[in-house]
């Protein structure tokens, strides 16, 4: 049994962004086919950004940490999640979005294929012998 140690809001934090991310994703998608305004998403997202950016500055402090779970983790989901936001890009792009709303769902969805494996990845690790 790995003893349990502290660690930083890591799930949390990336859990918050999915969440921004999600509402901005809603946002969007609520508008469409008209063009959305897009100050409310860009602020979802630039906070979404700053929450998973928390995250992965929290995981590299570490001390202790099964890198190598992590990453072997963490490989196979963003695999699986790229292809995932790959396929909803391609949603999007044949339903006619374009310009700056395109631009900013596909940096959403970027977000999105992080997101998920970072938390897949450092809740597997977590419990792996370092």
């Amino acid at each position: 049994m790995v003893a349990e140690t502290q660690h930083p809001p890591i799930v949390p934090l990336a859990a918050a962004s999915m969440a921004a991310i999600i509402i901005g994703g809603i946002y969007i998608a609520g508008h469409l086919p008209q063009a959305p305004p897009l100050a409310p998403a860009v602020a979802l997202l630039l906070l979404s950004l700053i929450l998973v950016a928390a995250a992965a500055v929290s995981l590299t402090r570490l001390q202790r940490f099964s890198w190598d779970s992590f990453f072997l983790v963490g490989r196979w989901a963003l695999l699986a999640y790229a292809v995932v936001a790959g396929m909803l890009e391609y949603v999007f792009v044949v339903d006619g979005v374009r310009g700056s709303t395109l631009v900013l769902t596909s940096l959403m969805l970027a977000v999105y294929a992080l997101d998920i494996p970072l938390i897949l990845a450092y809740s597997v690790a977590r419990y792996q012998e370092a």
